[in-house]
């Protein structure tokens, strides 16, 4: 069988990939299973030995999930920093997450490394990939939240929920909750962009439009004061033609006057009102 080694130790080259291109499930659960294996016994050792020794052990567990660590790194293409940076950031945190892996805890090492990997990619935006910047404290939150996640999943040996998670960092939460919304800061959509899912329409086509009973907004407040003056009848006139949107004729019907009437009650109404606002905003 074929061999790759780092360092001293063996690694077998079919275990080195994440994926069994052209295999089918089964052969992909297997070499899975194979590389968990492998990863266990690796870092076992590491911890057997001396200081010394340790790191051949452990750079062979990093060669062997670098693919696991540059597809990580591939999700976040596109956001504003270099792509052999992302993949600096991503092996970085999974040398990270070798130093702290704990094979006694009887945890799957991905598990851990997947949270490990994704805290230092997101640690890399903190300061440089925001293009929507939230507040420092949340920016620092999402920072924090990966290590958490991944310790106590060790710990517990299933997913936390948000509030253990932020028992174990000492914040409410609803932060744990908004730290975890605000990933999709780090990147802007343009309006320009396609619908998607066959619709090339741009994102713009599905914005409102101004409402034109905006331009009209002060006007009725204004209305809305002075109309305290009129009695009840010249109110229902007010409201049946104004807001209503009634014609005269139609106001003229249910009053039981002619629209010739209906205008010069509308006339004396509006000179009152006039009035009324006049008065109201000289005083």
């Amino acid at each position: 069988m074929d061999r790759a080694v780092v360092g001293v130790v063996p690694v077998d080259a079919s275990e080195a990939v994440v994926g069994v291109a052209g295999g089918d499930a089964r052969v992909r659960a297997s070499a899975a299973a194979r590389r968990q294996l492998r990863t266990a016994r690796l870092l076992l050792r590491a911890r057997a030995v001396a200081p010394e020794d340790r790191e051949t052990y452990e750079k062979a567990v990093v060669e062997l999930h670098l693919p696991l660590a540059g597809e990580l790194a591939r999700r976040y293409r596109g956001r504003g920093i270099a792509d052999e940076d992302l993949q600096q950031v991503a092996y970085l945190g999974l040398v990270k997450a070798v130093h702290g892996y704990d094979p006694t805890r009887g945890h799957d090492f991905v598990g851990y490394a997947v949270p490990t990997i994704l805290g230092e990619l997101r640690r890399g935006f903190r300061d440089t990939g925001w293009t929507v910047r939230p507040p420092r404290s949340l920016q620092e939150l999402v920072v924090r939240l990966p290590a958490a996640e991944a310790e106590l999943l060790q710990r517990l040996g299933r997913t936390p929920s948000e509030a253990e998670v932020a028992e174990l960092l000492g914040v409410a939460a609803d932060d744990v909750r908004a730290a975890r919304g605000v990933a999709g800061c780090f990147r802007t959509d343009s309006l320009d962009e396609p619908l998607g899912d066959g619709d090339d329409s741009p994102a713009s086509s599905t914005l409102g439009e101004p409402d034109p009973g905006f331009d009209h907004a002060d006007a009725r407040m204004a209305l809305a004061a002075a109309i305290g003056v009129l009695d009840p009848r010249e109110r229902a006139i007010v409201s049946m033609r104004f807001f209503e949107g009634r014609t005269q004729a139609d106001i003229g019907a249910v009053l039981g006057v002619s629209q010739e009437q209906v205008s010069r009650l509308l006339s004396g109404i509006l000179r009152r009102l006039r009035a009324e606002m006049d008065r109201t905003g000289a005083a």
